[in-house]
């Protein structure tokens, strides 16, 4: 699953051990134009302690996206994203438990998952490519980033309020973006921590910001702006993990892999929450508060898309500003809805403008 606060919003890197990517062929995989090619262990680079090999890019069978390309399909998931939001929040209010939406969100990815296996060709010899590709097993994480963030916006918005939760996620995003690009953990290989990217980061803070003025705010418990801050660490995580999977294998496959991980992580929370086993609530007939499935699954492969393009930074950035567009969309058309807010239309702008920004900083290394 991903990311979607309830709202309209979306590091020292670790060195890990040897024994987890020497499988790897030693050619490189596809690199955006500034992307360092990460030094394999022995080469007699600094940055790596003696034994122990920083993550190499991912070799790919299939070419990567254009970047421009790349990063419109993550707008228009960023869009999806403000939907899944819309939509997982008015059910849980209905059925009184957060913690069940975030089910039936997983519960329907996974379901499509599985119908995915049986139609699309794509996802069993990307599945099968996986099994050959050998990745470390972590690489296979990432859903739990987006179980993560979801679990925490049931439980953390309700103290915080919407705009300082988005604010932390977007903030821990931009950081763990950042951090997991310079480290190498996606697709394309090192991203080098220039000026402009640190700037473009900054700048989609400071718009997600923008947008959320006038939003409620609740009690600003430093604890819990903490644990929002790491759920979007968490989900720059995911972002690069799925993206690692999917070059080896393909889109679908990464796809696949993300709901199979996050589906058990989701159950298991809402098992100890006791939402399983308490009484049944009253299912609402509304037909669209149970197209989060649906809706994940699009956001999911836009993001691995992206990532294989552009890095996590960019593609994090890119999702923010399609998230913005897609709250305001709903909130100028949905019945009842408070219209269209100038802020929230200057905090997209200025979030496709942090993607640029950030891009600058890619192509000048």
């Amino acid at each position: 699953m991903t990311a979607t606060p309830p709202s309209a919003v979306p590091e020292p890197a670790p060195s890990w051990p040897e024994s987890g990517t020497a499988s790897l062929p030693a050619q490189p995989g596809p690199r955006s134009p500034g992307a360092e090619p990460v030094p394999p262990a022995g080469s007699g680079s600094a940055a790596a302690a003696p034994g122990v090999a920083p993550p190499r890019p991912v070799p790919s069978a299939t070419r990567a996206l254009p970047v421009w390309a790349a990063l419109s399909l993550v707008a228009v998931a960023g869009v999806a994203s403000a939907a899944q939001g819309a939509a997982n929040g008015e059910l849980g209010v209905r059925v009184g438990a957060p913690t069940l939406a975030a089910v039936v969100n997983n519960l329907g990815g996974t379901l499509l998952v599985a119908l995915g296996l049986v139609v699309l060709p794509s996802m069993r010899t990307g599945l099968a490519a996986l099994r050959r590709a050998r990745l470390p097993w972590w690489s296979y994480l990432g859903g739990l980033g987006g179980a993560a963030i979801v679990v925490l916006g049931a439980y953390v918005v309700p103290v915080l309020g919407v705009a300082v939760f988005t604010i932390a996620q977007v903030a821990g995003g931009s950081l763990g973006g950042l951090a997991v690009d310079r480290a190498g953990l996606a697709p394309v290989g090192r991203l080098s921590l220039t000026g402009p990217r640190i700037a473009g980061g900054l700048l989609g803070v400071a718009a997600v910001a923008l947008a959320q003025v006038g939003q409620p705010v609740g009690e600003l418990a430093v604890g819990l702006v903490l644990l929002a801050v790491a759920g979007g660490v968490g989900v720059a995580l995911q972002s690069a993990l799925n993206g690692r999977v999917s070059a080896a294998g393909s889109a679908a496959a990464g796809v696949a892999v993300n709901f199979v991980v996050s589906t058990p992580a989701v159950l298991l929370v809402a098992a100890v929450a006791g939402a399983l086993t308490a009484p049944p609530p009253n299912w609402p007939d509304a037909w669209y508060l149970y197209t989060g499935g649906l809706l994940g699954v699009g956001i999911v492969a836009g993001l691995v898309v992206g990532v294989r393009s552009a890095g996590v930074l960019r593609t994090g950035l890119a999702l923010v500003a399609g998230q913005l567009g897609g709250a305001l969309l709903l909130d100028e058309f949905l019945p009842g809805g408070p219209g269209a807010r100038r802020a929230v239309l200057v905090g997209a702008g200025l979030t496709l403008l942090a993607v640029v920004v950030a891009g600058r900083g890619t192509r000048r290394r």
